[in-house]
């Protein structure tokens, strides 16, 4: 084999393995860029499914109203007390508005709310459906007092900081109707807890007797 032609093959080889590593350059840049992009589209997608604290408070509300709902129409029907059966109609009526306020203001914004109880709203929906009686509206009314206790605190801090000016003012209008939702109920419990105690019986008779004295 000639000298030229050993020459040749050598630039021939040193050719094919400069290409080689190009190839392989190229190759890792476009596995590299790929990887980037996954992770741009990724973080894109975690990004668009994270809630703003107005739509938190807005899924909260929707299931909190619906619950208000069913719950009302039991105590409605199940009440053993004429206290309890007309705030159960009390809240049928308020929080179907509310709740039809807050769908219309969310559909603006092209937001899906839930339409259905959560785990826990629909447990305590069970609990209450198996009660009957005095259980039924000592169980109801306890339930009330915690839920509209909080649901003034979530919609007062809404009214004030939220972020959202509708949502905002959707919680300002609805938070009087709520504050009297929770003075109604704390009455109901406060005189059934006279009852209980023998307290309001005394002063109904301490009342009739004064009465007679006259």
């Amino acid at each position: 084999m000639s000298k030229n032609t050993v020459s040749g093959a050598i630039l021939a080889l040193a050719a094919c393995a400069a290409l080689a590593v190009v190839v392989a350059a190229s190759a890792s840049n476009a596995q590299n860029m790929n990887s980037n992009m996954s992770n741009m589209n990724s973080n894109k997608s975690h990004g668009s499914m994270k809630m703003t604290s107005d739509e938190k408070f807005a899924n909260g509300a929707a299931i909190g109203g619906m619950e208000e709902v069913q719950l009302g129409q039991l105590a409605a029907q199940k009440g053993a007390s004429d206290d309890v059966r007309q705030f159960g109609q009390r809240m049928v009526d308020d929080h179907t508005k509310a709740n039809q306020d807050l769908m219309q203001v969310a559909s603006g914004k092209s937001w899906t709310l839930p339409t259905a109880l959560d785990a826990k709203t629909q447990a305590d929906v069970q609990k209450l459906t198996a009660l009957s009686g005095d259980k039924f509206d000592k169980e109801y009314v306890k339930m009330m007092v915690e839920d509209h206790k909080k649901d003034v605190g979530e919609f007062q801090k809404e009214s004030t900081s939220g972020m959202d000016a509708d949502i905002k003012s959707f919680a300002t209008r609805t938070l009087p109707t709520l504050q009297d939702h929770l003075q109604m109920i704390q009455r109901i419990h406060d005189k059934m807890m006279m009852r209980k105690s023998g307290n309001l019986k005394s002063t109904n008779s301490n009342s009739n007797m004064n009465s007679n004295s006259h």
